[in-house]
């Protein structure tokens, strides 16, 4: 007591007694501080649905800062869900326009929090980390603006992936409050889980209007067919996943199931496919025998037999471009939406299913050319030869007057023996280039080479003297008008042998064509890439082994491609070398026309289809046969039979 007052007696000596309404004031001041620290570690700590801030809206704010909106109990909710909605009765592609990018623009509302009367938010969770890293992903994409009056399709920032963390009717009638709703029009919604057991609902439940849904979960009655879009469920388990790179080859199953927890009327579906298959499909399950956890979450089973999941996908390009994240999944989900609304400037199949191995960016589809193409770049001609100089030297004399040769190449297939010297070759007045190959392979001839700057290619053998220049400029102005198909001369045909049980090479004159030899035929240069890099099976190796039917493989894969017959030009049925000898040419061979049957049987079984469409029809110039002075017309010399 003693020294407790000695210590309180010498206190006012040395601190003056501070006033009354000054201590209040730093008492006051020092408790909100304290409460602002402990609060400040409470959220840097305490679990959370999102931690950090968000930067996709424009004033880069938090969860926490967002707007508090209460919901009037009398507030309106949208219809529940318009199953006949389709891109051209639902969504208005008159508000997207055109854009030299062909991409449409997303807008992302503000963020807000939504409670009813009572308070009470209209979601468990708020704003899960899935959803915030799929909005971040969208507006740092090429896809997002900030300017509303310039969006094509709005994203609300009300989180819908877990439905059963919603309110459904609050739910409801918050996206109904979105000041740009107008029932649910040009809206776009993300649901990964309509419900759980046992339920299973495959679509949300949330009343929605003709907002589009991309969910994940859809059935045949749910799913609106190219209007929603089917998205997977994603797992924060694959965030470090690294898939192996698929190992060459053909892939040892061709149907893998990996997917646990399945319907028991689905799961009846593909055990019913593995009794029918056998090998060719690989049914996995959860493991039974292993305990629970992350590990075991990354394993399957198949008979006792365990499987390292998703290893065994072998499927690292698709995974990685379209279910690794949400921000592949979210991008994925605009890339589809924008290949409606422009479906001319759409991914083709190869682009959305084969990994980007050739730079395609110097060659357009020529499905999506235009109309028709211009008639100033020209084309270029692609000759193939060994070692017939003089037989290339009047080739190139005849085709250097067609006033459309842009530029002509040659492709010397003869590794044993050099080109002539320059001072030799023919004076034209195009670009002329050579260019040496490494092997005697007749694929060479397809290879996309730098070299072609035109979408139109000329593809010529080295004895095609009988040509005009009126047959070829003519055939490059009707390719002009078709650009995705293959314009030639003589045609040929394909037919069954109902004797025999399969296909049949027929080089008959009919008036029915299916192919035209591309010793002498026009084409886009895009079939070059095609041919080169993306022809099925081992076609293109079988052909360069035997040496025969590069025209058929080609014919089979622009055919496979556009669905479309070629066009034969000109009555010219056949190319005829009056110098060409047996020894010459590899067509006159006895053998050669014994494989171009067998040809189109084994491409056949490679395509899995028969691709080849059989028509009765050729082009020719007007006033081709009518009694009309020659020198008034277009193209009089375009030859005989």
């Amino acid at each position: 007591m003693y020294t407790s007052g000695k210590y309180s007696s010498r206190g006012p000596a040395l601190i003056p007694r501070m006033k009354t309404k000054h201590r209040i004031y730093y008492i006051t001041l020092f408790s909100v501080v304290l409460l602002g620290l402990i609060a400040t570690g409470m959220f840097q700590f305490w679990p959370h649905s999102i931690e950090s801030t968000a930067d996709w809206t424009l004033d880069k704010r938090s969860v926490h800062d967002a707007p508090l909106i209460r919901l009037p109990v009398s507030s309106p909710i949208p219809e529940r869900g318009d199953l006949s909605c389709r891109m051209h009765t639902c969504f208005d592609v008159y508000r997207c326009g055109y854009n030299p990018k062909n991409r449409i623009k997303v807008y992302i509302y503000p963020l807000q929090r939504f409670v009813d009367e009572l308070g009470v938010p209209i979601s468990s969770t708020g704003l899960s980390r899935e959803y915030n890293d799929l909005l971040s992903a969208i507006s740092d994409s090429d896809f997002y603006t900030d300017d509303v009056t310039r969006a094509c399709l709005f994203i609300p920032s009300i989180d819908v992936l877990n439905q059963n963390s919603l309110r459904i009717r609050e739910t409801a009638q918050a996206l109904a409050m979105l000041p740009r709703w107008d029932k649910g029009m040009n809206h776009l919604l993300f649901n990964m889980l309509p419900g759980g057991p046992p339920d299973y609902n495959t679509a949300l439940d949330v009343p929605r209007d003709r907002a589009l849904l991309a969910g994940g979960g859809f059935s045949t009655w749910t799913y609106r067919q190219g209007y929603d879009v089917s998205i997977p469920v994603y797992s924060p388990l694959s965030a470090d996943v690294d898939l192996p790179e698929r190992q060459p080859g053909p892939r040892r199953y061709f149907i893998l199931s990996s997917q646990t927890a399945i319907h028991r009327e689905y799961r009846a579906e593909l055990e019913r496919l593995k009794e029918e298959n056998g090998e060719a499909l690989l049914l996995l399950d959860k493991c039974s025998n292993l305990s629970q956890g992350a590990a075991s979450a990354r394993k399957r089973c198949y008979k006792g037999q365990v499987y390292d999941y998703p290893q065994i996908l072998q499927a690292r390009w698709f995974w990685e471009a379209y279910f690794s994240s949400m921000k592949a999944i979210g991008l994925t989900t605009l890339q589809i939406i924008n290949d409606r609304i422009y479906p001319y400037a759409a991914r083709t199949y190869e682009q959305w299913n084969n990994p980007p191995v050739v730079k395609w960016s110097s060659v357009n589809s020529p499905l999506f050319l235009p109309l028709i193409p211009p008639r100033a770049p020209g084309f270029t001609a692609v000759v193939l030869t060994y070692d017939r100089v003089e037989s290339l030297f009047r080739v190139i004399t005849e085709i250097s007057k067609v006033p459309s040769l842009a530029k002509l190449l040659v492709v010397w297939n003869n590794q044993n023996k050099s080109p002539p010297e320059e001072t030799l070759w023919p004076k034209i007045s195009v670009p002329l280039k050579v260019v040496r190959t490494k092997e005697n392979k007749l694929s060479n001839r397809f290879f996309p080479y730098d070299e072609i700057e035109t979408e139109a290619v000329l593809a010529i053998d080295d004895d095609i003297i009988m040509l005009t220049s009126d047959e070829l400029q003519f055939g490059y102005e009707v390719w002009r008008e078709f650009p995705d198909r293959l314009v030639g001369y003589p045609g040929r045909l394909h037919l069954w042998d109902h004797e025999m049980g399969k296909w049949k090479y027929e080089s008959e004159w009919t008036n029915e064509v299916s192919m035209v030899l591309t010793g002498a035929a026009f084409y886009h240069k895009y079939f070059n890439y095609l041919y080169t890099y993306k022809m099925p099976g081992d076609i293109k190796n079988w052909v360069d082994a035997h040496m025969n039917c590069e025209d058929i493989a080609m014919n089979f894969l622009v055919a496979n491609i556009t669905g479309k017959a070629p066009i034969k030009v000109t009555p010219r049925k056949k190319f005829k070398c009056p110098e060409c000898t047996a020894i010459d040419g590899l067509s006159l061979d006895q053998t050669h026309m014994v494989e171009r049957s067998e040809c189109i049987n084994k491409f056949a079984s490679v395509f899995g289809t028969m691709p080849l469409k059989v028509v009765e029809h050729r082009a020719d110039p007007v006033l081709y046969k009518d009694d009309f002075p020659e020198k008034l017309k277009s193209f009089p010399n375009i030859g005989s039979l």
